[in-house]
Order: structure tokens, then C-alpha cells, then sequence
């Protein structure tokens, strides 16, 4: 257990051991779908497509992907009304089209949403990262993401541990003390992390860690079954989506 829900269901995902690549094709392949095709029924499709694999052959828990869905959910949801009000001569208001444009807006995102949570529930970062190596991603790319991953435990270790102690002194039993220890603990988190980013950087910098750290990574075979399925599936997507618009 890593402490976080998504890693975990990553880890314990029925398709751990796929090939990252199989799985970046299909993820992929449907966010370009979601984006390109009509909201009607392209990101309909995309998204239930999603959601079916993650909870059906993926076997991901239908709680952990639903509590994932929902902070991308309420930043759709608050860029849909923006994108909907208009200013004008009488001020603010809705636009003529904001039915449409709100429901299209929701539908790419969801529906791409969808995608990046898929593979995000079933792609540890130890198998992704090598994996956009052998894609030739900029390594600076890379390394800045293996940096914010592993700082995502530091940062949960120090959440955790200071928390414990509040509780422990009684420092939420009340609402007042409340808001006193959460304004203590989120103080106490960014300069604790901060701290141990740095001692981190300096140790490795110590030992002569110029480039990243090198890893022998776990090879696993990509299944041509997969790959045939996810081709056949995103062609199917954008014929049938294609043929109702």
C-alpha cells in the first residue's frame, strides 16, 4: 500500500501486467477520440468505454475510480458555466448557444477525463515512467515527473504523522480548533516537505547524482491480441460515432 487510492488500485489492477505501451495506446487512442469526435455521441462512447474497462477487465474498484473522477468533475463543471455567461450591454448572461456549448464542453472532458483515469488505475509509475523513455519523451520531462512522484509521499508521510499529533492533543475537538490546527497543518506540511526535497536534493547531489536515477525496469511483453482488440475498438468508436452524427 503506497497511500494513495489511485496508485493502489494501479498495483492490484488485473492489468498490472500488461505492457505500458498496450495500455498507452488504448488511453491514448480513446482522449484522441474524446477530443476529436462530436460530444454527440463520440464522447458518450469514449466514456463508457472508460468506464467499462476500468471497472470490468481492469477490475478497479468502483469506489476508487469514482472518488478519482470527482475533482476533474468540479473543474468541468465550473468551466462549463464560465464558458456559458456572456457580458454584454445589459451585463452578465447566458449565451444564445449555452445548452449546447456547456454540454459539448462536458462531454470532451469527461469523456477525456475518463481516459487519463484509466490508465492512471492500472499503470503504476514505475512501469510508465520507462515507458515514455522508450518513446523518446524529453528526459527533463521525465525526471520533473519522477521528482512530483516521489515528493507526493513525502508530502503524505509529513500530512500524516503531523495530523496524528493534533489529534492526539485534541486539536479537532472543537470548530475553532479546527481551523487553528488546519492552518497549523498545512504550514507545517509545505515547510517540512520543502526540507526534505532539499536535504533529498543535496544528499543525491553529494553522490554525484548529475542525471537521473538509473533503474533497470521490468520488461513486459506487449500482447498482440490487445493491441488488435484496442485498434479494432477505437475504430469501432468513430465508425459508430461518425455514423449517427
Amino acid at each position: 500500500m503506497t497511500g494513495l487510492a489511485i496508485d493502489d488500485a494501479a498495483w492490484s489492477s488485473a492489468w498490472r501486467r500488461r505492457s505500458p505501451g498496450d495500455k498507452l495506446l488504448l488511453c491514448l487512442g480513446l482522449t484522441v477520440c474524446a477530443l476529436a469526435l462530436p460530444a454527440w455521441p463520440g464522447s458518450l462512447l469514449v466514456g463508457l468505454t472508460a468506464v467499462v474497462l476500468a471497472l470490468g477487465p481492469a477490475r478497479v474498484p468502483a469506489r476508487t475510480f469514482g472518488r478519482a473522477v470527482q475533482l476533474p468533475l468540479a473543474f468541468i463543471v465550473v468551466g462549463a458555466l464560465t464558458a456559458v455567461v456572456e457580458v454584454g450591454a445589459g451585463g452578465l448572461g447566458w449565451a444564445p448557444d449555452a445548452g449546447a456549448r456547456a454540454g459539448s464542453l462536458v462531454g470532451h472532458a469527461v469523456a477525456g477525463s475518463g481516459a487519463v483515469l484509466l490508465l492512471a488505475t492500472t499503470t503504476p509509475m514505475s512501469d510508465l515512467l520507462p515507458a515514455l523513455r522508450r518513446l523518446r519523451v524529453p528526459e527533463a520531462v521525465v525526471e520533473v515527473a519522477s521528482v512530483v512522484y516521489r515528493l507526493l509521499f513525502v508530502l503524505l508521510e509529513s500530512l500524516r504523522t503531523i495530523r496524528e499529533a493534533q489529534t492526539a492533543r485534541m486539536g479537532y475537538s472543537s470548530l475553532r480548533r479546527s481551523y487553528r490546527s488546519s492552518g497549523i497543518l498545512a504550514a507545517a506540511v509545505l515547510t517540512r516537505s520543502w526540507d526534505r526535497a532539499r536535504r533529498m536534493q543535496e544528499g543525491l547531489a553529494g553522490r554525484g547524482m548529475e542525471t537521473g536515477l538509473q533503474v533497470l525496469p521490468e520488461v513486459l511483453p506487449s500482447s498482440r491480441a490487445f493491441l488488435a482488440a484496442s485498434v479494432l475498438g477505437l475504430a469501432g468508436i468513430v465508425a459508430v460515432s461518425v455514423a449517427l452524427r
